[in-house]
């Protein structure tokens, strides 16, 4: 007998015999399952009485990559990790290092992280909810929010010269400053970007379809999350009110204020009301950081990292020799081991890095929020219909980049 069937009447014993169930394969080709993952559903009639999720449709060796690189040349990948928010991955990899090395980035740098990573999250947020909300029937909302992305991925092009993989940090700062029109930019989209959450709030929030397919759907407890290693949106749904924003501050988080929003049920609904208003506290932390934001200098002042300026390397022998070993020999980081951590779009995302002194890593693994929902998902979707299988995938907002294996 098949296991995955032995399996579900093991679980079911009232369902009499072997015919009595079904076992389906969702995915890789179903469009929802993105291409990267599989679902072996064992169902009664349309009720999933077993999921067994598969990964590693997708396998890049992100990893082992890292490891064959330079400190520096490891930012293009950890852009690929997120595709929706490679900002924030770029940052938390920065900051990783930064720590390895003892240095602190320059309140300016921090503060500008902190507007663009913000910005990264926005962008997040809404493809989450747009997407979710296509894959309901709901294309107008798809629309819009695919609408408000193009506004911030204007701005991130302005700022990185890239819309998608910007590979804009730096060990120790940033690769430019901000453009000088960059507070008027933004106060020319930070409107569209409120039409928008006011639009998709109109469209679904009360929406009576919407809130059927959504309410006590993909239903998780705080305790069985924890346990599980959930974080960020999909955690913070069911009650705690975890944000390492919050709780371990780093960038220019500790000087601005912003709310940490909750659900009750740990439901798909509530997994969308906290994205949405995520996104209204993203907007209040860019406005207040633009309003502080720091002058002096970008990055640290320290030639053993950051690069020479053009000028001197083209006009000068130390520029041309300080370039050349940091390009090829890579920034000498010294011997030991850190995890560091951040909060990205989905959750927790963290990297735990070892050094042999040299300048490339000697090993290098990357914590994704995406990878723990995947280990849970078979909790939230057992017992539910079949249906409701693409709600709960888009409100855990799985990212096949992240979940590289």
């Amino acid at each position: 007998m098949n296991r995955a069937i032995a399996d579900a009447l093991a679980a079911a014993p009232e369902r009499g015999v072997q015919e009595d169930v079904m076992v389906l394969n969702m995915g890789p080709s179903h469009p929802a399952m993105h291409g990267t993952v599989r679902m072996v559903l064992t169902l009664d009639g349309e009720t999933v009485i077993k999921c067994d999720p598969e990964i590693g449709y997708l396998h890049r060796g992100f990893e082992k990559q890292c490891e064959n690189a330079t400190w520096s040349q490891v930012f293009p990948y950890t852009d690929r990790l997120n595709y929706c928010s490679p900002l924030l991955n770029n940052f938390g990899y920065a900051l990783a290092v930064e720590k390895m090395l003892g240095i602190k980035a320059t309140d300016r740098c921090n503060y500008i992280r902190t507007i663009l990573g913000e910005m990264a999250r926005l962008a997040d947020h809404f493809t989450s909810l747009g997407a979710g909300a296509l894959e309901l029937g709901a294309m107008s909302a798809f629309l819009y929010a695919v609408e408000a992305r193009d506004h911030i991925w204007d701005l991130v092009e302005e700022v990185t010269g890239a819309r998608l993989t910007v590979s804009f940090a730096r060990i120790g700062g940033l690769k430019e400053d901000l453009p000088d029109n960059f507070a008027e930019r933004w106060e020319a989209t930070e409107p569209r970007l409120w039409d928008v959450i006011k639009k998709l709030d109109q469209l679904s929030t009360k929406n009576r379809i919407f809130m059927d397919r959504m309410m006590n759907t993909g239903t998780i407890g705080a305790d069985e999350a924890i346990s599980l290693g959930f974080t960020g949106p999909v955690l913070r749904s069911t009650g705690v009110a975890y944000d390492i924003r919050k709780d371990s501050p780093y960038f220019a988080y500790d000087r601005v204020d912003f709310e940490v929003p909750v659900g009750t049920n740990g439901d798909n609904y509530d997994r969308y009301l906290v994205r949405l208003e995520e996104m209204k506290q993203s907007i209040s932390i860019i406005r207040q950081c633009l309003k502080g934001l720091p002058g002096g200098p970008l990055n640290v002042d320290d030639p053993h990292i950051m690069l020479p300026p053009k000028e001197l390397v083209y006009n000068s022998i130390e520029g041309m020799i300080n370039h050349f070993k940091l390009i090829f020999e890579g920034i000498q980081v010294p011997a030991g081991e850190v995890y560091s951590y951040t909060e990205a779009a989905n959750g927790e995302l963290g990297f735990y890095i070892v050094s042999n002194g040299t300048g490339k890593p000697y090993k290098l693994r990357v914590r994704p929020p995406c990878f723990y929902f995947m280990g849970g998902i078979d909790r939230m979707i057992e017992g539910g219909m079949l249906s409701d299988i693409i709600p709960t995938f888009d409100t855990i907002n799985m990212i096949g980049g992240e979940v590289d294996r």
